[in-house]
């Protein structure tokens, strides 16, 4: 294990977790060969169908025994597979520097962004790196070196909540810098305006990648159940608000509830993962449903 990967790793949950791969539920692009399903035809073990012979095709191909039952000219086709490249995002905002009676947004954040990255590498796919704050923090490029971890590690270490968010402006900046389809994983609490951060999936989407959303949320800010009269501080900000809870909290909870309704539609519309996290949840159970939901998503996928 690198050795600042050890206060994010866990070697039960290593354990428990490498027995299921984390796939693309679409079609990736990469440089080598993996176990991805790729948009693109060649020759690989696994057959996909038949095409007509056009004049120049590699005769290799020719299946010959239907050419021999039917006197027509087909060319095997198979399906190339491929390595992922996989984008975790890591909202550095001050707001995800609240902790209730559980974990700090962060830290649970930080946890599931280094088991990530371990266990696609250890797969032998790709992990970057992009924190995010007022405007980018640090960009660590997708390698599949597993000597690469030690500097997300490192790099996770560095980052401290701080500031107003500028992730949906370095959303957009990764929907143009990254050409190549890719598995993008954003882990953030999304304080900001919903149609602004759902517009930044469009575009992600819009360029062919696979794209997963960890909404994080603390159990206090879903219930809101103060008793006294109570100051509430805006983390990025200046504002604050002495009010009194019980008055204000069916408004609250009314707006709270489109808010993620509005979230929940926009991802399901544009065709993204959206899995909302608490962060009373154990992290170990987090991933573990993840990566279940997503090989059978990804097996629907090829079936279709």
């Amino acid at each position: 294990m690198p050795e600042h990967g050890a206060k994010y790793l866990d070697q039960h949950v290593l354990a428990r977790l490498m027995a299921q791969p984390l796939l693309s539920r679409f079609p990736m692009e990469g440089t080598v060969s993996g176990q991805h399903q790729s948009p693109h035809r060649g020759s690989s073990v696994e057959f996909a169908e038949y095409r007509n012979y056009v004049p120049g095709d590699d005769i290799r191909r020719l299946d010959w025994r239907v050419l021999g039952r039917t006197d027509r000219y087909y060319m095997k086709e198979y399906e190339a597979e491929t390595n992922l490249r996989c984008y975790l995002v890591l909202d550095c905002s001050a707001s995800m520097g609240f902790a209730g009676k559980h974990a700090r947004k962060m830290d649970l954040a930080k946890r599931l962004v280094a088991t990530l990255a371990y266990l696609v590498v250890h797969q032998g796919d790709a992990a970057g790196l992009l924190c995010v704050g007022e405007k980018k923090v640090f960009d660590v490029p997708p390698k599949r070196n597993p000597a690469h971890l030690q500097l997300i590690f490192e790099t996770l270490d560095k980052v401290v909540p701080r500031g107003e968010t500028g992730l949906a402006p370095a959303l957009h900046d990764l929907a143009e810098k990254v050409r190549r389809r890719a598995l993008i994983v954003v882990f953030s609490d999304f304080f900001t305006d919903p149609d602004e951060i759902l517009n930044c999936f469009q575009h992600l989407r819009f360029q062919k990648h696979d794209l997963v959303v960890f909404h994080l949320l603390d159990r206090m800010e879903l219930d809101f159940q103060f008793e006294r009269p109570v100051r509430f501080l805006d983390l990025e900000s200046s504002f604050s608000l002495v009010t009194e809870p019980a008055s204000i909290r069916p408004e609250y909870l009314h707006q709270l509830h489109l808010y993620l309704e509005r979230m929940k539609a926009g991802c399901h519309e544009f065709k993204m993962d959206y899995r909302q996290v608490l962060t009373d949840r154990d992290y170990s159970d987090v991933l573990a449903d993840f990566l279940v939901e997503r090989a059978q998503q990804a097996a629907l996928s090829s079936s279709a």
